[in-house]
């Protein structure tokens, strides 16, 4: 479920264009033949040996500071590391971290499975999954390739990474590329020229060890990752069925029904349709109409409320600023008059028309305050000033007061919002049935409604929460219709990150840098560090920040395909992402390495698979060096780099320069969003990376820096997940058949290369052995689908457990202490599987997974149409939370009081009912239902930065 089936097809579809593309650069290419024989080969876009260790190095200053920085800050920024730690009740059982400077790590290596399945949720669970799984594969992967295969390589490739010249007795034809042989076979010759290049050769008997070692490790490691993968699988979807099949949320009671034809397009008819199939009662059907107009003004509207509240807000601070001016003016006048009356003239002596008090003292006299006389005329003069078009085509201007106008906008908009929300709106083809049963409703999820292809299809329902509503009423073509533009878009995009990475990996390297720019090259001839930092940083560079801004660009086509509900866009984000991650970063780059001279064989390549096999192999032998640079920048650098929450600390400035209103500073304090799509895809590269090396010379390197990723990685979103940050969506663990179908396409790349690295050796004849291999992945990627993928989108019938307990308020003590959330800090690892039957039983009581405790008292129902309008939120004191709110949302906002606030001297405050909050009640609670948790965080520090008070500047 989520994912665009169309997405993944893009690589096939843009083929063509690249290579139509790409021949006009081979053209040019071929018409430079010194710039081919100067750079060719391995001196593209591959660091040197002695440049990992600069590499090392550079990730190292990268990495500790990082890490050091966030030790330090954790617990003096608690309102952005401890976000969501700060905003959750108690009840969820978060384990208490110590405020010591290296004291969170034990306790957080203590947290098991089942506390992060309680507290963070089913999505948490599988991510964290995936990254011990991967830590435990490639564990055992590295002890084989320590213990077993770098003896056999060292022995057979004596000379290393094969760069020198090889022995032209175990070589066979090799024609150099500046003068090939001039027939009609020239290209054929020429790829076997670039095939048979660059990579160790052997011969004789160690020709038959290297053939049987690698074979025999190439069906090893492939059967391993398939036991991995299916074992993790069965124990993931026992949890998700046990954590599932007792929850008790309107969620799991919902199904989305679409086509819904003419004929049944109401509520009353929907509801008679499904209660005549006999799977149990209708609760409410909500059918979804064309809510485009209330839509737009209420966005409209919560847009005028901003700018009214900024505008109070502004005219607030002009009025503080201005009046303790005048304060000031008062007391020195003050201290002259008292240094007057010191020399006090004789009354006798004074002037007839002088009067005998001054205006300060004749105002004391009278019990006035003469530091409060001109504050109306400072109030009224601060006001802030807007300037409006209007009249024909809007050509003429006035100036008019910025509150008033506001306020009129936000009266006349909620007067016409009440008119809009009583209208009636045309029916679409969706509808959200909630039943009274969670069995029921995963009967009519499983089951086909009409013979009719397209009419009555029913899908499981996302969170209320995670409904986007305005595609919920657009039509099922106009949805098509984004979805193959968002395909068409990302197809050609991918041809043009194609020419772009191509092009700045070669121009990054040493020899292009030499032949284009002459005087730079002999800078960093003369620079030995230079030549390095320029070899081996930029184009680890180029890739890393690839990688980090090509997912802005994916996320907001995700947004823009019309699917209904986040957890959808989430998963299509995730492929989105790995499709480029993988076509870009790694064939790009790979084939980067000898771009020249690959463009004239793409045809042939595209024609045969042996040759696109040997290509590739021969590629990836040259690159081993950049992609151990790239992990290890990983690794060491970028991992604990995400600690510190970047992308969070750059929205805390942005929003901190631009707040004004007090909603303007409680929107800061929200969790930043975790999003899947943008950590996943480079994990799953890393994880293809480490299989494609596992067995070549330097695998046991690759394979260490990558089970040291993994185990870094899951330590470091297991913070983030459980304190930091938060998962909107409703958790369905739907990203594990996505993470599965990765690693099975990461195995068939694994085999290919290896096919073409044995055949490398002229050992062509040997290669058809690897074909079961093939046959047994594909029968597994199929055995998956059938078997596996619909566990991963329904509910068993037999997990659902509606028993009486579920109507219990909360949970007992021995319910808690058998899931793990009694005492906080478990002395204990994770768990054997057996341990999850008592977490499914301490799951058997309402309220007591984080998805229920989320979606408490929620309904499908579109908030434009329900939802209380918000107050305008403006605070006389420095603590927001004092102010309740009685209103109720059914009149104007406005014309409670807010239209004609007092002055800011005046004694009136949140008490006069004209500021209400945020929402009802406390102003606490955001727009998911999930309320904030204002009381103090054991786990706060008595020091705090960030935006802790920021009140008191509002």
């Amino acid at each position: 479920m989520g994912e665009n089936p169309h997405v993944d097809a893009a690589a096939a579809a843009a083929s063509e264009a690249a290579y139509a593309a790409l021949r006009i650069l081979s053209r040019r290419s071929a018409n430079a033949p010194e710039v081919q024989e100067k750079c060719s080969g391995e001196t593209i876009v591959n660091p040197g040996k002695g440049d990992i260790q600069l590499s090392f190095w550079m990730s190292v200053a990268l990495g500790v500071p990082s890490f050091v920085a966030f030790c330090f800050l954790r617990t003096r920024w608690a309102s952005l590391y401890s976000a969501r730690k700060r905003r959750l009740d108690d009840f969820i059982g978060l384990p208490v971290l110590p405020n010591t400077f290296f004291g969170w790590i034990p306790a957080l290596y203590r947290i098991t499975d089942e506390q992060v399945l309680a507290s963070a949720g089913l999505d948490a669970f599988v991510f964290l999954h995936f990254f011990k799984m991967s830590a435990r594969l490639f564990s055992i992967m590295f002890f084989f390739a320590l213990t077993v295969l770098l003896p056999i390589n060292r022995a057979m490739f004596p000379t290393g990474d094969g760069s020198g010249k090889h022995d032209k007795s175990q070589m066979t034809m090799i024609y150099a590329f500046d003068d090939p042989p001039n027939d009609g076979n020239n290209s054929t010759m020429q790829c076997k020229d670039l095939a048979d290049n660059d990579h160790p050769r052997v011969g004789g008997a160690k020709l038959q060890m290297f053939t049987g070692s690698y074979l025999a490790f190439t069906y090893f490691f492939t059967f391993l990752t398939l036991y991995m993968v299916n074992r993790h699988t069965r124990r993931i979807l026992r949890v998700r069925q046990d954590y599932l099949g007792t929850q008790a949320t309107i969620t799991d009671r919902t199904f989305r029904i679409t086509g819904i034809p003419r004929e049944l397009k109401s509520e009353e008819r929907i509801k008679q349709l499904v209660e005549k199939l006999n799977i149990g009662s209708v609760v409410s059907v909500t059918l979804c109409c064309n809510w485009a107009p209330v839509d737009k003004l209420v966005d409209e509207r919560d847009s005028e409320l901003r700018k009214l509240e900024r505008a109070w807000s502004v005219l607030r601070q002009k009025s503080k600023v201005t009046q303790a001016a005048e304060e000031r003016r008062a007391a020195r006048d003050a201290i002259a008059r008292a240094d007057a009356d010191a020399n006090l003239i004789d009354m006798e002596d004074a002037p007839v028309d002088q009067p005998l008090l001054s205006s300060a003292e004749s105002m004391a006299y009278q019990g006035v305050d003469p530091s409060n006389a001109s504050t109306d005329e400072l109030y009224d003069k601060h006001r802030p000033k807007l300037r409006i078009w209007y009249g024909f085509l809007g050509l003429r201007t006035k100036i008019v007061d910025a509150i008033d106008y506001h306020q009129d906008r936000l009266r006349h908009l909620d007067e016409r919002i009440a008119v809009a929300r009583g209208s009636y709106y045309t029916p679409a083809d969706l509808a959200f049935v909630t039943m009274d049963s969670t069995t029921a409703c995963q009967m009519a999820i499983q089951a086909l409604m009409d013979p009719r292809p397209g009419v009555l299809l029913t899908n499981p329902a996302p969170s209320p929460s995670d409904v986007i509503w305005r595609n919920t009423y657009a039509s099922r073509n106009l949805r098509r219709c984004k979805s193959w533009m968002v395909t068409i878009i990302i197809s050609v995009l991918s041809v043009f990150w194609l020419f772009i990475a191509a092009a700045v990996a070669t121009m990054l390297s040493l020899c292009t840098i030499e032949k284009v720019f002459p005087q730079l090259g002999q800078a960093i001839a003369r620079h030995v560090w230079l030549g390095a930092v320029v070899q081996s940083g930029f184009p680890v560079l180029v890739v890393t920040t690839l990688n980090t801004l090509v997912p802005l660009l994916y996320e907001f086509l995700s947004y823009r395909q019309g699917m209904v509900s986040r957890d959808e866009i989430e998963l299509s984000f995730v492929s989105k992402n790995f499709f480029f991650t993988f076509f870009n970063l790694f064939f790009v780059f790979t084939f980067a390495g000898s771009f020249s001279q690959f463009l004239p064989c793409l045809r042939e390549a595209l024609q045969n698979i042996t040759v696109a096999s040997q290509l590739l192999a021969a590629s990836t032998l040259k690159l081993s060096n950049f992609y151990i640079c790239f992990i290890m920048l990983q690794t060491i650098g970028l991992v604990p780099f995400r600690l510190l929450e970047p992308g969070g600390v750059f929205l805390y400035i942005k929003s901190r320069m631009r707040a004004k209103s007090p909603r303007d500073f409680w929107e800061m304090r929200r969790a930043p969003q975790f999003s899947y799509g943008y950590y996943l895809p480079t994990a799953l590269l890393v994880f293809i990376l480490c299989l494609v090396y596992s067995i070549l010379l330097k695998g046991y390197m690759v394979l260490m820096i990558g089970v040291v990723y993994f185990m870094a990685s899951y330590y470091v979103y297991k913070y983030q997940l459980m304190y930091a940050m938060d998962q909107p969506q409703h958790a369905t663990g739907g990203a594990w058949r996505v993470i599965c179908f990765r690693i099975i396409l990461g195995l068939w790349v694994f085999q290919v290369i290896m096919a073409g690295i044995i055949g490398l050796q002229g050992t062509w004849k040997v290669t058809p052995l690897l074909i079961p291999l093939y046959i047994i992945t594909s029968w597994y990627w199929y055995y998956f689908h059938r078997r596996y993928v619909p566990l991963t989108k329904f509910i068993a019938l037999r997990s659902i457990r509606e028993d009486s307990s579920l109507s219990s308020p909360s949970p007992s003590e021995d319910v808690l202490a058998a899931a793990g959330l009694a005492s906080p800090l478990l002395g204990r690892s994770s768990s054997p599987d057996d341990d999850f039957e008592a977490a499914r039983r301490a799951f058997t009581r309402h309220g007591s997974t984080l998805d229920e405790y989320r979606e408490r008292g929620a309904k499908f129902l579109n908030p434009s149409l329900t939802l209380d309008l918000a107050r305008p939120w403006i605070y006389d004191d420095d603590n927001p939370h004092a102010s309740s709110s009685s209103g109720s949302g059914s009149g104007s906002a406005v014309a409670s009081g807010v239209s004609s606030p007092p002055p800011p001297h005046s004694d009136m405050g949140p008490r006069a009912g004209y500021w209400d909050g945020l929402m009802e009640n406390t102003g606490a609670e955001q727009t998911d239902g999930t309320r904030f948790n204002t009381s103090p965080s054991q786990s706060d520090s008595n020091i705090s930065w960030g935006d802790t008070h920021v009140w008191r500047d509002a």
